[in-house]
């Protein structure tokens, strides 16, 4: 009787008892977590030290360029001309050229002709009958170019011209023009290499002489002789 009596009032203290127990035991779960630094998940580290800086003034670095280095000009080598004896016409060997008779007129008994036309600024080439050659030609500025019978008076493979400091090829001599001898060549080459009247062939151009082409005059020279009749006409 006693026992039972007791059972019945112990009975609804211990369901009571067995909550307040496990609430503790969360309590002290709960706390344990939030002040453990292994177990806690949203705490953030807090620095054991300060964080110490300071302003460093670092110049910058200048560029200077390496001077650049000019080369100094190569000397150009001089080329001394050939010494040339002074005379109006001389050769290309140098020597002196030895003028003929101003007066005097080859004998020729060949058959060839050449004729010079002013108007046409044209040379046609003869041979008896039949027209050999055919060229294109310049005669002198300002008239300069003589009209009349003429004849090849001398050959020269390439003729210096001293009054106008240039070269002549092909030079066929054919009258004189007070001292100097007038003729036909090839266009004239100047001392520094160039070709005086390039491309102004057709036109009057010399000083007055008739002149041809490099190639044509050079046909014409291979072709004339000593003495070829040479006519100049308006």
């Amino acid at each position: 009787m006693t026992n039972s009596t007791t059972s019945a009032r112990r009975s609804p203290l211990y369901p009571a008892l067995v909550i307040i127990l496990i609430c503790a035991v969360i309590a002290i779960a709960a706390w344990t977590a939030t002040s453990s630094p292994v177990l806690s998940l949203n705490s953030t580290p807090t620095p054991t030290h300060g964080a110490y800086f300071a302003f460093a003034q670092i110049a910058k670095p200048t560029y200077t360029p390496s001077p650049t280095v000019i080369p100094s000009p190569t000397a150009q080598p001089t080329n001394t001309p050939e010494p040339v004896v002074v005379a109006e016409i001389v050769s290309d060997s140098n020597s002196v050229y030895t003028a003929p008779n101003q007066d005097a007129v080859p004998s020729y008994g060949g058959n060839k002709y050449i004729l010079v036309d002013i108007s046409e600024q044209h040379m046609y080439v003869y041979e008896g009958d039949a027209l050999v050659y055919s060229f294109v030609a310049s005669t002198g500025m300002n008239n300069a170019t003589r009209v009349g019978m003429f004849s090849v008076l001398d050959k020269i493979p390439s003729a210096y011209g001293s009054t106008w400091n240039i070269w002549m090829p092909n030079w066929l001599g054919i009258y004189y023009a007070g001292s100097l001898e007038n003729g036909i060549h090839a266009l004239p080459i100047m001392q520094n290499g160039a070709t005086l009247w390039e491309g102004y062939l057709g036109v009057p151009i010399s000083y007055g002489c008739v002149v041809l082409g490099t190639y044509e005059s050079q046909l014409l020279y291979d072709w004339a002789e000593v003495g070829t009749p040479v006519e100049i006409q308006w």
